[in-house]
């Protein structure tokens, strides 16, 4: 044993020599203090530098500090699974707006934009640990759930209430409950303040946009390109907190207000967006995805000799037909209206309160709400014929408004007379107002509760209720009524003057489709006069909490080699989930679902405990083992099911910590999931098509390119060989049907396991280290199949699994069908929505280190490294196919998925006066591969044909950020930032939408979008 002994000892040394340098070894007396811990030394040597260099908070600490991952209450609880731990300091240093811009730094997360990005329809900021989905990542407020879990909105958090951020790796079920199977993140808040305290920046990005693929892609498309310098996406955040002790501190009434509002910031504000670029064939030329709506009105003939060519109203105003994409101003961007970043305003308001009823008896409250809007501009257009059946709009050839040269286009000989020719009428209104497309989510989360301690101050108690409900209002983009649009084209002069022929409906406004560049406002509020629809998602989760928790020690019940005693916890729980859908009328004609309202009741109880065996002994400094289990029962669900945890401690020496976890977790559907898998509603999705049909040529609309799936690929899908790549089976407009839904779900079940080392080397006090491996299996997984999947795994693979979703239409054989009139389609569609799946996995490597030392007389330096290796993620869909591991790849089959490796590396200096600090932050984001390049072994459903030689990958990525702030006053803090120092443009992926499933900005969420971001920001204390 004392040979083992000195080995770690020996161990333990040459690794921190190997992280730190030697001349580093100066302490400050102030770095030798024992920080505070919240469970992870790392996390805790953080979050005390932190203190060392925060002057700005007017917050008391609680006697009690909550630890994440148990419910046991005890001094020096120390956590047996990795917990990295973003500390208020960090947001300040980043100068994040939202707790999602904060998050997707670190490496353990899933990087999103929902708050802004314009795909999103939600607006909600939701975190999504390892790569597993939100639903997989338990949220938590102090230990209480946020909410409804894939419901909750982090919005309701606003960034200057948050003390720290703890991410817990691994599954914490048998703690918890459902759905902590990938981790936890708990954001612990700013309570008990006394005094008022300010704080305010602004934000906003300075990008140099520069010539590269995608400005010449425009260029061939006549496209406008951003060039030179701007300045934009102004982010304006505004906290005030106010807080009083009374009665010698017995009762805090802490109380705030923040106010966000962010600039819209359109795609086309960034060269590299100028257009969603494609390449219509593998490994060909760059062309900008284009629009057959144009502003000056596409017109497409559907009889004749000119029958399906795409023509478009001459732009020099002569009234003749030209051939779409032909020339400048003949062509137009299907994505102008949409935005990197939303306009958005955000307030949230609420308030703490702790009285101390007696010495046992503790009462306090939160109380948080919010509202935010967000909108994103959508140029008013009327739709294609196909969008909504398969009759043609009509007009009559003696339509005033038509030349002679355009009538004899459309009408051949018929040209002059009252005789009806069918065409279709694709015109864009750019010179309209836009109609937003607008989200608005609002919500409220009060907790109430007793806790304390009795019995000689040996247990402790906490007895809690918390209610949350949020609702999310989504209103789409306007679309006009078919049979206005008909009554407007079939026009007449009367007396001189055009009027619409069908004189049934008295407000008919007479549409002149064959003049370039219409902009009559009347015609507007004729064709979308109620063209407004919104649907509204509305969860509400009610959660009853009591925990007992006791010190066995104080009783005698201590191993006789530990000091400290056995520690239990039991608890019981209630929750009563609820998720309601309402769409109103005109929205639930354009396709969405009839109202709906889910509800789930679920009942648990659970045991903790930790069990110190050895503490403080010549051969052995710790050795603990720590249990839980918890048995859960949903009504919804027949019988109950149980979730547990066996964790285990060991310090040989006090330099060296050893620490593993293993973990049953399980979750059942929730009622989100179960309103997402039974709800069945039909939509359109630009850029989709049949890839088995001849494909677009945005080079020349008026042509047609060979299918992008083989003939073979396109017989699993059950296409006749006699239909491959007929122009017959095109989507209407690349928009193909899809259906979303009607899946049946199961429970799903993880086991997860964390083991790992931590180091503390005594002869560099201030330095803690430590290595995580964590493997997360999830059996029967509950996943989103995108349509894209089932597309590509069909034609990779052609199992039944996949290939359901394809559904053709008998007889043509298409894949689009009409969604009007609250339409069901049985055939022609495409299939997505949430479905139980095979298995998935995700493993890795967590490494985490903290070092804080003292430069004397010069002040002290804190350096702060968080870094992940993933070695795999990914999904078994099904038994018939091989696992699939999609670590470091990006595209069909993996998503977006993670890079192999990606890390963060702060580093701070701090004055002697604390008056001063000075940060840098090193972001690295190693290489990623597109799928269709992935090797054999990794089990991704792509064929050697697949193969990319162009746009294959994505180089290494590394951003410095700069931060500084100093007093300008003894309550006064000034702060400057600047992200992404070098303004590095986000890397450059075609497809990115149509084909990859990602962004239709050409490019990833994983990278800074919009370039270079300065911040300036000050805190006020009185």
């Amino acid at each position: 044993m004392i040979a083992l002994k000195r080995v770690l000892e020996a161990t333990c040394c040459v690794a921190a020599l190997m992280a730190v340098p030697a001349q580093a070894q100066t302490d400050s007396a102030a770095a030798q203090d024992a920080p505070v811990s919240i469970g992870d030394p790392v996390a805790s040597a953080k979050l005390d530098a932190d203190a060392n260099i925060d002057r700005t908070s007017d917050v008391a600490r609680p006697d009690e500090i909550i630890v994440t991952g148990t419910r046991i209450v005890r001094p020096n609880n120390t956590s047996a699974a990795p917990i990295s731990t973003t500390t208020a300091n960090d947001l300040a240093i980043q100068g994040a707006v939202t707790i999602e811009d904060a998050l997707n730094r670190l490496p353990q997360v899933q990087a999103n934009a929902e708050q802004n990005y314009a795909d999103s329809d939600t607006g909600r900021q939701r975190i999504k640990l390892r790569s597993l989905g939100y639903e997989r990542t338990l949220m938590l407020v102090d230990g209480l759930r946020m909410g409804l879990a894939n419901g909750a909105d982090v919005g309701i958090i606003p960034t200057a209430l948050v003390d720290r951020i703890d991410v817990l790796s691994g599954g914490a079920s048998s703690v918890y409950g459902s759905d902590a199977i990938s981790g936890v993140v708990n954001y612990i808040l700013k309570k008990n303040f006394d005094g008022v305290n300010l704080k305010a920046s602004y934000v906003l990005f300075n990008h140099d946009n520069r010539s590269n693929a995608v400005t010449d892609a425009a260029g061939q498309a006549f496209f406008p390109a951003a060039r030179g310098m701007t300045n934009d996406g102004g982010r304006v955040n505004v906290n005030l907190a106010l807080g009083k002790n009374l009665l010698d501190g017995r009762i805090n009434i802490t109380g705030f207000a923040n106010y966000s509002h962010s600039n819209i910031v359109p795609l086309a504000a960034r060269s590299y967006a100028a257009c969603e670029v494609t390449q219509a064939s593998i490994d060909g030329p760059l062309g900008c995805s284009r629009a057959t709506f144009t502003p000056n009105g596409t017109i497409i003939p559907r009889s004749g000799s000119s029958n399906g060519l795409q023509l478009v109203n001459n732009p020099d105003g002569s009234r003749t037909f030209v051939r779409i994409n032909s020339g400048p101003n003949t062509a137009a961007n299907p994505y102008d209206g949409f935005s990197f970043q939303r306009e958005f305003e955000r307030i949230n308001t609420g308030g703490f309160l702790t009285a101390k009823l007696s010495d046992d008896i503790e009462f306090y409250s939160t109380a948080l709400f919010y509202r935010d809007k967000s909108r994103n501009p959508q140029l008013n257009r009327t739709l294609s014929f196909g969008s909504y059946g398969s009759t043609p709009y009509q007009v009559n050839c003696d339509n005033p408004f038509l030349s002679a040269s355009q009538a004899q286009t459309l009408c051949g000989s018929l040209a002059g007379t009252m005789a009806d020719v069918p065409l279709d009428v694709r015109y864009r209104f750019d010179g309209q107002p836009p109609a937003d497309q607008k989200i608005l989510n609002r919500g409220f989360r009060v907790t109430a509760g007793l806790r304390g301690r009795v019995l000689d101050n040996v247990w402790s108690y906490d007895l809690v209720g918390m209610y949350a409900r949020n609702k999310t209002t989504f209103t789409g983009q306007p679309i006009p009524d078919f049979d206005r649009v008909q009554r407007s084209l079939r026009v007449r002069n009367v007396n001189g003057v055009p009027t619409c022929i069908d004189r049934t409906d008295a407000d008919c406004v007479p549409f002149d489709a064959f003049k370039a560049y219409n902009n009559d406002t009347a015609l507007n509020q004729y064709l979308f006069y109620n063209a407004f629809g919104s649907s509204t998602g509305e969860p509400s989760l009610w959660q009853g909490l009591a925990t007992l928790s006791a010190d066995l020690g104080r009783y005698g019940v201590t191993s006789p080699l530990a000091k400290q005693g056995v520690a239990i916890a039991f608890g019981g729980e209630f929750r009563a989930e609820k998720l309601g859908n309402t769409s109103d009328e005109i929205a639930r004609a354009n396709g969405a679902s009839e109202d709906v309202t889910f509800t789930q009741n679920v009942w648990e109880v659970n045991a903790e405990a930790q069990a110190p065996l050895i503490e403080d002994q010549r051969w052995t400094q710790l050795l603990q083992v720590n249990g839980g289990y918890r048995r859960s029962r949903y009504n919804r669900l027949r019988g109950s099911f149980d979730t547990w945890k066996v964790e285990g401690l060991w310090a040989p020496i006090e330099d060296i910590t050893f620490r593993g976890a293993y973990n049953k977790a399980q979750r059942a559907p929730g009622v989100v999931e179960a309103d997402q898998a039974s709800r069945v509603f039909y939509q359109t999705v630009g850029g989709l098509n049949d890839p088995c049909s001849a494909q677009p040529n945005q080079q020349n609309p008026n042509s047609t390119l060979p299918p992008t799936a083989t003939i073979e690929q396109c017989r699993r899908t059950g296409l006749p060989d006699n239909l491959y790549g007929s122009a017959a089976l095109r989507c209407p407009d690349e928009g193909c049907t899809i259906r979303s839904g009607g899946f049946g779900l199961t429970p799903e079940t993880a086991y997860t396991t964390t083991f790992g080392v931590v180091l503390r080397p005594r002869f560099l006090r201030g330095l803690v280290v430590s290595a995580d491996r964590f493997l997360i299996n999830l059996n029967d997984s509950i996943n989103f199949f995108q349509s894209t999947d089932f597309i590509n795994g069909c034609l990779s693979t052609g199992i039944q699994y996949y290939c359901r979703g394809i559904v053709r239409n008998p007889g043509t054989f298409t894949l689009s069908s009409p969604i009007t009139d609250n339409a069901t389609p049985t055939t022609g569609y495409i299939a997505q929505g949430t479905s139980n799946g095979y298995k998935s996995q995700s493993h890795g490597w967590d490494f985490q280190a903290q070092y804080n030392f003292g430069l004397g007389g010069a002040g002290a330096l804190n350096l702060s490294f968080n870094g992940s290796l993933v070695t795999r993620v990914g999904s078994q869909d099904s038994p018939d196919v091989p696992p699939r591991n999609c670590v470091g790849y990006y595209g069909p089959g993996c998503g977006e998925s993670l890079p192999k490796w990606k890390h963060g590396f702060l580093t701070s200096w701090v004055s002697p006066d604390r008056v001063a600090s000075v940060s840098v932050n090193w972001r690295h984001i190693s290489p990623m591969t597109i799928s269709y390049n992935a090797d054999p072994d990794t089990g991704i459903p792509v064929t050697a044909a697949d193969r990319r030689t162009t746009y294959t990958g994505v180089k290494a990525y590394d951003y410095i950020d700069l931060s500084t702030s100093f007093d300008i006053a003894e309550r006064f803090t000034f702060r400057l930032s600047v992200n992404n120092v070098f303004d590095r443009d986000p890397p450059l992926v075609p497809n990115s939408r149509s084909v990859l499933g990602l962004l239709r900005s050409n490019t990833m969420f994983n990278y800074d979008l919009l370039g270079r971001q300065l911040v300036a920001g000050i805190n006020a204390r009185f």
